[in-house]
């Protein structure tokens, strides 16, 4: 059998690749996956998960940021919302059964993997009419235009993106990138920047919040964060290169498989006790 350290470099290195690659797909099977691979609850494998997003995060939120394609604006508002119940997330997280994580995490796989599966990512979200859309770019200033409508989805978005954080263990990416795609005419190298920049902020937060509430398992996620950040690194490069179509619905099989999995541990647990 490997080395522990081994695994978790490997499954950092996957996982990074992963979101460089769909923007949100990787953080939200870094969890799975260590607990899977390293034999871990969902509550142990949650803080090393994150850590390591956010590092991975940071890195693209700063490159994005650079190319000046970061809509800071509305990250702002997002994460501001997304730190305020990302430690209610974490606080619910430690008085549920991980039976029950294991369950929730599945069902949100499904969804994921599900909606991933239906979008066309290899097509922007542009529509001809853009004042149907809430968070249409003004064509003159390029900037959003601030409607009730827009205000209301992203600060919902930035929430719920938070709560899963702290719930789950989970960046919140796949919740803001289809968001975006949905009601926004942004190009998908500014929503995929802009998710960047939210999942680490909340992230950070998230990290902070369990690490107030246990010990975190570093000799784990050191490796494991390091690996993930140059996995995010090398994909980068081929993320022009492969279709987008092609990596979203191969992350959705993924996904899926994953979330079949967790489902028949939750079944066996809740069944035979074992």
């Amino acid at each position: 059998m490997l080395d522990p350290h081994i695994i978790s470099i490997l499954l950092g290195l996957f996982v990074g690749f992963v979101m460089a690659l769909t923007g949100a797909g990787g953080s939200i099977l870094a969890v799975p996956l260590l607990a899977f691979c390293l034999n871990l609850s969902l509550l142990q494998a949650a803080p090393i998960g994150l850590i390591a997003v956010t590092f991975a995060a940071t890195i693209g939120a700063i490159h994005g940021l650079r190319a000046g394609i970061v809509r800071y604006k509305a990250a702002t508002l997002m994460a501001a919302f997304g730190v305020l119940f990302a430690p209610v997330g974490v606080w619910l997280a430690h008085r549920l059964p991980n039976q029950w994580l294991n369950l929730i995490f599945s069902v949100l796989l499904m969804v994921v993997a599900w909606r991933t599966w239906r979008q066309d990512i290899a097509t922007p979200a542009m529509a001809e009419d853009k004042s149907s859309l809430a968070c249409a770019v003004n064509p003159t200033t390029s900037k959003l235009f601030w409607t009730a409508s827009c205000t209301k989805r992203l600060i919902a978005v930035g929430g719920l993106s938070g709560f899963l954080s702290g719930l789950l263990g989970v960046g919140g990416g796949f919740v803001v990138v289809p968001t975006l795609r949905k009601f926004s005419n942004l190009g998908l190298d500014a929503i995929v920047a802009t998710s960047l920049a939210i999942i680490t902020l909340v992230s950070a937060v998230s990290v902070a919040s369990y690490l107030l509430h246990g010990a975190m398992n570093w000799l784990i996620a050191i490796p494991f964060m390091l690996a993930t950040a140059f996995g995010m690194l090398a994909g980068r490069t081929l993320a022009g290169k492969l279709s987008s179509q092609y990596t979203q619905r191969s992350f959705a099989v993924l996904a899926w498989l994953i979330a079949t999995v967790l489902i028949y541990q939750w079944a066996k647990i809740m069944l035979f006790g074992n």
